[in-house]
């Protein structure tokens, strides 16, 4: 997938800065990785990929997570900026909007104390006179204000994008699309999946068992890397909802050791999951870089796949598959809660192309497929565009394909998972009561005869 990464072996999980206070350093590291973001259309990830700035992890940490915070709510953030400016910021003076926007999220959802927060900003002024004694006021009228700016805010309306907003009303409901927007609000638990026994590792972690196999850490400290489990490979970084697909697949098949065929496979948490139950894994994705992830995580989990770069749209294997498992391109949505940057940088119009992707995409999939072989497609999307249309559209265009519905049982006994056409489609809002799931569209097909002409 594009933009999610299902396995990220550097994260560091999130400090809360209300235990320590950081200097101008991880505010101008914060306000450069905004920057690249806002203005500059780059993910989080890949901003924090090519940021040469020289910190300490603790305050690394801190800096993902004021990020991740100012672009979770900056809805709210904006709207109070904006309610205490008499006039627009001039378009030449418009780089300190970053600047603004980090302060309000440490006094007002950080609760860090204002003196450093006022301090840091004005330094980062540039000894631009008029703009400190702008920064200065802001922040200190704000601080005084205190939360009383946020009480009367409809904070999931205005930090989400209006064009999502109507999506997810039209397609799920006025109140669910309420909620969905809600949980966005709130750091995600850390979910884990196994190569072995999941009840052991959830008791050496102190984690909870989730119905599928999946296990989640409610409050994980430290780096993920020094972990208990890390280094000898026994599990991987992996939501609950996006192992659920593989399971799927795994599930429909008569024996585990079969040649399976993963596209757009990288960073490979769905190739861990097959290759763990001993399917033989073809690999296969275009980015060398996400490709190296891939081979890394593999190699510290001591699994192994055929790995192969090529475009799978235009790739034609010298073998057909008894099982393909395509978790497509999308527009990522579902991923929102742990990628906030998402809904910042996507548009609608990235829907109708993503779509016209994965049509391609599901040709090609059916293309490898042997007579009789399994099928699952998978998008991280909360967008209907991109799910039950585009499978529709594929049955309708060969007779010898149809459908394979999910039993209840096959997701842990919640038949909430399931559409009334039997996919699977989990909501960011479903068990909230413990931390969520990501956004996840998947439905399992099986071809039955020869390709329609």
């Amino acid at each position: 997938m594009g933009i999610t990464i299902l396995i990220d072996f550097n994260v560091v999980w999130p400090v809360m800065s209300d235990c320590i206070t950081k200097g101008l350093a991880s505010r101008n590291a914060a306000k450069l990785l905004l920057d690249n973001i806002l203005h500059d259309h780059c993910t989080l990830e890949a901003a924090i990929a090519s940021s040469s700035i020289d910190l300490s992890k603790r305050d690394r940490s801190f800096v993902r997570y004021l990020v991740a915070t100012v672009l979770r709510r900056l809805g709210q953030i904006d709207a109070i900026i904006n309610s205490h400016l008499h006039q627009p910021i001039q378009k030449k003076n418009i780089w300190i909007e970053n600047v603004l926007r980090l302060g309000v999220a440490q006094l007002l959802f950080l609760n860090t104390p204002a003196h450093a927060v006022v301090t840091c900003a004005v330094e980062q002024c540039n000894n631009v006179r008029p703009l400190k004694g702008l920064v200065n006021a802001l922040l200190r009228k704000i601080s005084n204000n205190g939360g009383g700016s946020l009480s009367c805010q409809d904070a999931a309306r205005l930090n989400t994008p209006a064009w999502l907003w109507d999506a997810w009303s039209t397609a799920y409901g006025g109140q669910i699309a309420r909620s969905i927007a809600e949980i966005h609000l709130k750091e995600p638990p850390l979910d884990l999946s196994t190569k072995f026994d999941p009840e052991k590792w959830a008791q050496e972690l102190n984690a909870r068992t989730l119905p599928w196999g999946s296990i989640r850490l409610d409050e994980p400290k430290g780096m993920i890397n020094e972990m208990l489990g890390y280094a000898e490979g026994a599990w991987w970084v992996q939501d609950a909802a996006a192992a659920l697909p593989a399971n799927l697949l795994l599930s429909a098949l008569e024996q585990q050791n079969v040649r399976i065929l993963d596209l757009c496979a990288a960073p490979g948490g769905k190739t861990a999951q097959l290759a763990s139950r001993g399917a033989s894994v073809t690999a296969l994705d275009n980015s060398p870089s996400r490709l190296a992830r891939l081979k890394s995580n593999l190699s510290r989990l001591q699994l192994s796949a055929d790995i192969v770069q090529a475009d799978a749209a235009l790739w034609r294997p010298d073998i057909q598959y008894p099982a393909v498992l395509l978790d497509a391109p999308c527009s990522a949505t579902g991923t929102i809660r742990r990628h906030p940057d998402i809904q910042r940088l996507k548009r609608e119009t990235d829907v109708t192309r993503l779509c016209n992707v994965q049509d391609t995409l599901l040709e090609s999939a059916l293309n490898a497929l042997t007579p009789g072989g399994i099928l699952v497609y998978s998008v991280c999307s909360l967008q209907p565009q991109e799910c039950e249309p585009r499978v529709e559209r594929l049955l309708s265009s060969h007779d010898s394909l149809r459908r394979l519905p999910i039993s209840p049982k096959e997701v842990g006994g919640d038949s909430n998972l399931i559409t009334e056409l039997g996919d699977l489609r989990t909501l960011p809002s479903d068990i909230s009561q413990i931390g969520g799931l990501d956004g996840f569209y998947a439905a399992r097909l099986k071809f039955d005869g020869s390709l329609n002409p």
